[in-house]
Formats: structure tokens, sequence, C-alpha cells
């Protein structure tokens, strides 16, 4: 069977309204489409805490950025660190932790959602990470993919209800260093395919109108396109009833797939991050829209400058991502 990987079509056409969870479109009840907008690795610690120490957390948004953001009905970004003052640092390479009230800033620029299903949310232990579930809370926003167990992490969470239900699912699909899988404790989403898929058949037999976008955490860190396994995983997930995948970790913008009428973004990239290579610069954060009748996902590509996500111009958005030849996966 052939599946297309396709070009980014971008568009930096209008935008929508900003909202809280399950949503409620800011319009009306009754409004007939609603936008979420979806971003990369959000990492509030290192280069990013110098930045903000600097010169303010404000400073990581701009005017233009602010603008999407609030348009949006639902925001939701991959928060890459813990945000608590417990400090137990895992025994791993790279270890992270930001400020608490830091995430005030998040919710001020528009942030609704925030995903906890990654390698770093666990880097200050089992309380770290529960502390941070329950600061996100606290500043007025909703995490997603973390528990206090297996099965309270992997719960699919409501985005809205209007004009019909949009779940998503948050998984990490990758083994976490020196932290045991103990799926009876704290932990964040990494529950089996096979589960996942039970998960999704089960939402879309319920309600066959309902929307449910998957972001996954996985990949190899530094690529441009996803392992044969990755595409085969993806397309069950789509075969299994999933709308859309929305996916991050390679800290690299990935290729696009047109898989069945479905879009499936392997990886977005980055969006407030201090890595400062051309090949983590770049990235995107991807629109989807939802009516009663339509799923609609756009691409807009930005451009990270000291830690900073800028839109980039009309011009640089059609030669910001490369078209990739058709290329054949069997099943």
């Amino acid at each position: 069977m052939k599946a297309y990987f396709i070009a980014l079509v971008v568009s930096l056409a209008s935008f929508t309204s900003a909202t809280s969870s399950p949503r409620t479109p800011k319009s009306s009840r009754t409004t007939r489409t609603i936008s979420l907008i979806f971003t990369g690795d959000i990492l509030l610690d290192r280069g990013v805490r110098k930045a903000m120490e600097q010169r303010g957390p404000d400073h990581l948004f701009t005017q233009q950025m602010d603008s999407l953001l609030h348009s949006a009905d639902v925001v939701i970004g991959n928060l890459e660190c813990p945000t608590t003052k417990i400090q137990a640092p895992v025994q791993k390479m790279f270890i992270f932790r930001a400020e608490p009230q830091w995430l005030l800033t998040l919710k001020q620029h528009g942030f609704t959602h925030l995903n906890l299903a990654n390698n770093h949310s666990i880097d200050q232990g089992r309380k770290g990470l529960m502390d941070t579930r329950q600061n996100i809370h606290k500043a007025g926003m909703v995490p997603v993919g973390a528990g206090a167990n297996m099965a309270e992490a992997a719960e699919p969470v409501l985005l809205t209800s209007h004009p019909r239900k949009v779940w998503l699912i948050a998984s990490l699909r990758l083994a976490l260093e020196n932290y045991a899988y103990l799926p009876d404790r704290p932990c964040v989403s990494q529950e089996p395919t096979d589960s996942l898929l039970s998960r999704i058949r089960r939402i879309k037999h319920d309600d066959p109108q309902a929307v449910v976008l998957v972001s996954l955490h996985w990949g190899a860190e530094h690529t441009l396109q996803p392992v044969p396994s990755q595409r085969l995983e993806a397309h069950r997930i789509i075969n299994a009833g999933a709308d859309a995948l929305i996916c991050h970790h390679t800290h690299t913008l990935q290729s696009v797939e047109h898989y069945r009428g479905h879009d499936i973004y392997y990886s977005i990239g980055n969006f407030i991050f201090d890595q400062q290579k051309p090949l983590n610069s770049k990235a995107c954060v991807v629109k989807v829209e939802v009516s009663k009748d339509n799923i609609k996902t756009t691409p807009i590509a930005i451009q990270i400058t000291r830690c900073v996500p800028h839109i980039t111009s009309p011009r640089q958005q059609s030669l910001a991502f490369t078209p990739l030849t058709s290329q054949t996966c069997i099943h």
C-alpha cells in the first residue's frame, strides 16, 4: 500500500479566538468551527532560564506569536521540564527544572494545556512530576499525559465538546533513562501500543463523530525523517480511528505524511528552546480547525532565534519545507 509524504502546505490566513478544559469556544456554544494550536518543545531552563533572567519571561513571545496563540480556542504545548521547587534529580545526562511561577507566563500568552508525556517531565523524580502537574493546575492550565498511575496518565483529555468532542491522547514512546516503569506509581503515559489503539477504537465506537488527536514523543533526535517502525505505528494509529498525529522529540522539523486522508506530523520540532544550530532552529506550530463536517490541519513555519520563536515571512513560509518523494510502506 502506498502512503505519500507530502510537503507542508503553509498558510498565514486569518486565525480565530482563545479559552479552559473542556473548551467552549469564546464566540458562542453554537460556533461552527473551533481552532486548536499545537506547539513543539518548551524548555524553561538552561539557556532559556538565562534569557528570562536577563530580559524577563515575556521576552519569549513576539507580538505576532501572541496574536496567533490568542486567536485559538485551545493551545497545547509540550513542556520539556518539570516546573517545581522540588530538587530530586534523576541520574541521567540532561536534567532540567523550571520555576513554577513561569507557568503563569505560558498561561498569559495563550496556553491552555501542557503535555507532560515526554522524557524530561520526570527529571526531578515522581514527586517532582506530581508537583509539576499540580502547579499546572494552579496556573489555570490542564496537564496532559501524566498521573498518579499509568491508567490516569494515559487517560484521554477532552479538549472541547463544541462543535463536537475533540480528544487528545498523549504518550511517550521512548524508554526512560534510569527511571523504572512502575504503572502503579506516579508516571507519564507509556502505555503499550495495543492499549492505545483500543482506547482510540473505544472513543470512536462510543461516538463516531468524535475527533481523536494523538501526540507522541518519539523518534531519533536531530534527524529529519522518521524510521520505518514509526511509520508503521503511525499507520496503525490512523487505522484504529485517529484523525491526526502531531508529534515531537527530535528537536527538528520532520516530514509530514498524508495517509488515508489524515495528516501525520512526525515531529514539529522545538518552540521555546536554547538549541542554536540551524537544524534545531526550524520548526512549526500546527493549527487544527474542527467543524461538524471537517478537520483541517495547517502547519505554520517558525524560526527560533535566541530561544524566541518567530513566525516566518510569507516568502520564507513557502521555502520552509522541502517536498519529499513518495515512498512505499509495507504492512
